[in-house]
């Protein structure tokens, strides 16, 4: 019978979990000690009752450091949330039209693309085809290259124009 595997801890080994025999040593003021002996760094880190921390596990030895564990855990929370709240998670927005779009109504909705483009946002502009209008896909098009021609010097086109059942569909992105 096999002994179940031990779980894995999640976060930087800490004090006893750290089982090398030696490890390169950052004291608590930042000093670079060299390389010590595991079982003296634990013996200097509890004299100073704070924590041996494994700072760099893949380096030839181990880089460990002397700290209070709680706030170095606190800390790197933090930067995470800081660094999930700078990201930037882009949209698809999407811009109806029609192949008989009237000038004033084409002008608002280029202005509405190109806010998008400055927001950082993808464009899918979707022109859709009633009726008749099915028979004159070439004038539909033409409308899209238009767009694309005066959004050129902003946003590149990822997904050129294509039909997709009574809709001609084309993707921008902001370069």
């Amino acid at each position: 019978m096999k002994a179940p595997p031990t779980p894995q801890k999640e976060g930087p080994r800490i004090n006893r979990d750290i089982r090398i025999p030696e490890i390169q040593l950052i004291d608590a003021e930042g000093q670079n000690r060299g390389v010590v002996n595991t079982t003296d760094a634990l013996a200097i880190a509890e004299e100073a009752g704070l924590d041996l921390v494994e700072i760099v596990p893949n380096a030839k030895p181990p880089v460990c450091k002397i700290l209070d564990y709680g706030r170095f855990r606190f800390l790197e929370q933090k930067k995470q949330a800081e660094a999930r709240k700078r990201q930037k998670i882009v949209e698809v927005k999407e811009i109806k039209l029609r192949p008989g779009i009237d000038d004033h109504d084409y002008d608002v909705k280029m202005k509405a693309i190109r806010r998008f483009f400055i927001e950082g946002d993808k464009v899918k502009i979707t022109l859709r085809f009633r009726g008749r209008e099915m028979a004159h896909q070439d004038i539909g098009y033409r409308l899209l290259e238009r767009v694309k021609a005066e959004t050129a010097q902003m946003a590149k086109v990822e997904a050129e124009p294509s039909m997709e059942g009574r809709q001609m569909v084309m993707v921008l992105a902001p370069r």
